[in-house]
């Protein structure tokens, strides 16, 4: 029993090192945002217990609604592309005989840049004026197109802009996935006359499912907590098209001054997205049961 007493002491203090670091800079983090909605604090008075008053200002303001739902528009946006086009393009590199590195390099170096810098280059892109996107439409006689100037183009634009900055590291993780499946079971479906479509439908999808749920239960995580984005190329514009959950919750702290109702709002949405993991978790389960 004494031995076994030093060796668990002996582990937790190697340990509590780790622990202090989670503990000053994630828990004590978390307690506080939570304690923070249901307070008054601007940081110049002294906090004041409000109870629910934060979250009924959030329910009160009209944006809140349009934040919920552009935010909900992006992530099933970025579902359509962000989902497809990476596994896409591993089927593709999977494929490939030569030039492998390179092209994986090649696709992974968006993720490379940082996320700033990948919204300011793709605004110039989009620009009216000079833009890239613009002057190619030109070349070819087409019209010019608003992109991030109207509320019908603008969210698509920022999808786009989002899939192509973080494809990379998912193609990676897919690509590594589908190495593993045997060959064998492609040479039996091509022994049985099945086609591309056919091997990816029945031997492709259903050997890397497992990798597919989870990286669309972090992709819906990701891509409902959307900032930068809309932050740096539009501001939450045209006519608050692209204004986010996140960008509405950085308003109320920095732009407000109210940072109990920002926290409210920050409260909301982590227990939205930790509601929707565990639906999520309890439904794959049951379908791989």
């Amino acid at each position: 029993m004494r031995r076994r007493w030093t060796g668990q002491l002996t582990a937790y203090g190697l340990l509590s090192a780790a622990l202090v670091v989670f503990a000053l800079f994630s828990w004590y983090p978390i307690v506080r945002g939570v304690l923070l909605g249901f307070q008054q604090v601007n940081f110049v008075d002294d906090p004041a217990w409000v109870g629910l008053e934060n979250f009924q200002r959030l329910f009160d303001d009209p944006l809140f609604g349009i934040a919920w739902r552009n935010t909900l528009l992006f992530t099933g946006l970025a579902l359509v592309l962000g989902f497809a086009v990476p596994f896409a393009a591993a089927v593709l590199l999977n494929e490939l005989r030569h030039a492998r590195a390179y092209f994986r390099l090649l696709v992974y170096l968006p993720v490379m840049l940082p996320p700033v810098v990948t919204a300011l280059l793709w605004k110039w892109f989009y620009d009216p004026g000079p833009g890239l996107f613009n002057e190619a439409l030109r070349t070819v006689g087409l019209p010019d197109s608003a992109w991030l100037d109207s509320s019908s183009t603008a969210m698509v634009s920022l999808v786009i802009v989002s899939t192509w900055a973080n494809m990379g590291t998912t193609t990676l993780i897919y690509l590594a996935a589908l190495q593993t499946i045997p060959g064998e079971l492609y040479e039996a479906a091509e022994l049985d006359g099945a086609g591309l479509w056919r091997r990816l439908w029945n031997v492709t999808i259903p050997q890397t499912r497992f990798v597919l749920l989870v990286l669309l239960l972090l992709q819906v995580v990701a891509t409902m907590q959307v900032f930068t984005e809309p932050f740096v190329m539009t501001g939450g514009g045209p006519d608050d098209s692209t204004v986010t959950v996140l960008l509405l919750l950085y308003r109320y702290a920095f732009v407000y001054n109210d940072f109990g109702t920002a926290s409210a709002l920050s409260l909301l949405l982590f227990v939205a997205l930790g509601v929707f993991s565990v639906a999520y978790a309890r439904m794959t389960r049951k379908a791989n049961a």
